[in-house]
């Protein structure tokens, strides 16, 4: 079975809903999404979105902001388009719907988190990107010419060299193959433009405050049809997830940071003084190594995150869901103080695009968590992953309602999936096993601190398994999970070869063998692409 559209947008986040909006008037849209439309990282979102908005504020404050907490690696030119495109991006998000939460007199009620000088943070709450979501999902459902494909993943991207089998530039995107989980076919999708908006890749960590749909798939498939990607080595580790055994690595949003709450040790000492003079409004990559530090010093399983010595009825008001999941693990955090870890959070890599969105594969956008754009640098400011989704969806969508009025180029005859000789799998045991794997070895040598033993031990590691899935991918059928294992085992690979390019320590990629910053040899993106 064959669907054509005028564009094809693969993730339903912030970024994918934002652009079926725009471009929607313009043509025909396909949204393809592997769950429910909510199941997205930005559905779990729970600070908010940052955007200058009050007269102490500046566009010159939230870029320099954003240029420290990205460690001076971030391209200054894409930081001020970003930022100054903030306040028509809140606009947006409120023509469609979203609602903000607002003060008594109705004036919006702004967040400070980490790393930012002053409170620009729009949130609902502390479950804005659940009401984000709401308001797009609405939005998108209604408009016509979007049609949806829930329970639909996609496998691979269609090029025009894959389509007539030789090597031919420029090679465009001509759309996609995608698996209906239900009825377990591939369908072929092809479309004047496809949209990469599938988040990010916590999963394959063992411990990640994403949800489960967070298995790099935009990523892998990027990279295996050509196109460049960068900046790989910097995951962020969100500094606070509850630890529980039951929670689920629970994000306990750094908006509590910002209203006061105190990170102390087990004894109740407070320790942030000792890493930054921002204390606990220190970027992220440091709180989560200073953390990381104390729990390795003083043998611990967790920090404390206080917030006690604020009233009751100030927490409950601000921070709702918070406090109401932390009641049912037991923990009253009116009372009593959080215990929390770092958790696989945000990659502040991905596939390399221009300032457009499009990546070096003609008609191929990435945008969302999915791009590395310029914006984040080796470290992302709280906050700016929900702007950068909303701005560059619109910008992607700037360009292609543009060339949909042009002519087209004629498409070459695309051929249907084939299954081959492929089988039923009676070894699913396999694959469960080697998500397994992947995930503890990426945890145990490639997390906050690495050393360049543990990036070859975990590079080797990760290759002798990738050989297994690759057998294992063309003897049986495919199935959402053997997808998914295939690209975790794709975006680890690309994590540990970029963090062994990178010689020094920057923002989010710490190596022991390297402990310093080097301003002169490698303040530089890592790019890497496949080479056939």
């Amino acid at each position: 079975m064959k669907f054509t559209s005028d564009f094809l947008i693969i993730g339903s986040g912030i970024a994918g809903l934002s652009f079926a909006l725009k471009v929607a008037e313009q043509g025909r849209v396909a949204l393809v999404t592997k769950r429910e439309l909510a199941d997205s990282a930005t559905n779990m979102a729970q600070g908010g979105i940052a955007s200058v908005f009050t007269p102490e504020d500046s566009f010159a404050k939230h870029v320099e902001d954003t240029m420290v907490a990205g460690v001076h690696l971030s391209n200054p030119e894409v930081v001020r388009m970003v930022i100054e495109s903030g306040p028509q991006a809140i606009e947006d998000l409120i023509s469609w719907g979203v609602e903000f939460t607002r003060k008594k007199d109705q004036s919006y009620d702004l967040h400070r988190e980490g790393g930012h000088s002053e409170r620009r943070i729009f949130h609902a709450q502390d479950v804005t990107g659940r009401e984000i979501e709401r308001a797009l999902i609405e939005a998108v459902r209604s408009h016509p010419n979007i049609v949806i494909f829930e329970n639909h993943i996609a496998v691979d991207l269609i090029t025009e060299a894959k389509a007539l089998h030789r090597r031919i530039k420029p090679n465009r995107c001509l759309g996609a193959y995608v698996l209906d989980i239900v009825n377990g076919k591939v369908l072929t999708f092809g479309a004047r433009f496809t949209v990469l908006a599938t988040g990010g890749c916590g999963k394959v960590y063992r411990y990640t405050c994403n949800p489960d749909v967070a298995t790099g798939d935009g990523l892998a498939m990027a990279y295996r049809a050509g196109a460049h990607v960068a900046n790989m080595e910097f995951m962020q580790f969100h500094p606070t997830t509850l630890y529980h055994p039951h929670a689920k690595s629970f994000l306990i949003s750094e908006a509590v940071r910002g209203e006061g709450a105190i990170l102390r040790r087990k004894d109740g000492t407070a320790f942030m003084e000792n890493y930054h003079p921002l204390k606990d409004l220190a970027p992220r990559d440091i709180v989560a190594r200073a953390i990381d530090n104390e729990m390795k010093v003083h043998g611990d399983d967790c920090v404390f995150l206080d917030i006690t010595h604020k009233e009751s009825d100030f927490i409950r008001n601000h921070f709702p869901n918070i406090s109401e999941t932390c009641l049912s693990f037991g923990i009253d955090m009116t009372s009593e103080p959080i215990p929390v870890v770092p958790a696989a959070h945000y990659l502040c890599g991905g596939v390399q695009t221009d300032v457009w969105g499009e990546t070096c594969i003609p008609n191929l956008f990435a945008i969302g968590e999915v791009a590395c754009t310029g914006l984040h640098g080796a470290n992302r400011l709280a906050s700016n992953s929900l702007l950068e989704g909303v701005v560059f969806a619109d910008r992607a969508a700037q360009v292609c309602c543009k060339r949909v009025a042009e002519p087209i180029q004629p498409f070459p005859v695309v051929p249907p999936w084939d299954s081959g000789s492929a089988r039923n799998s009676d070894e699913e045991v396999v694959v469960a096993h080697n998500w397994d794997e992947i995930r503890l070895a990426m945890w145990n040598y490639v997390g906050i601190v690495r050393s360049t033993k543990r990036l070859v031990r975990a590079h080797r590691r990760i290759q002798m398994i990738q050989e297994e899935i690759a057998d294992y991918y063309w003897d049986f059928y495919i199935t959402s999970d053997l997808i998914e294992l295939r690209n975790i085992a794709t975006v680890a690979e690309l994590i540990v070869r970029c963090a062994l390019e990178r010689k020094e320590s920057r923002g989010l990629h710490f190596t022991i063998d390297y402990p310093d910053r080097d301003d002169i040899h490698s303040k530089k993106d890592t790019v890497i692409r496949k080479m056939y």
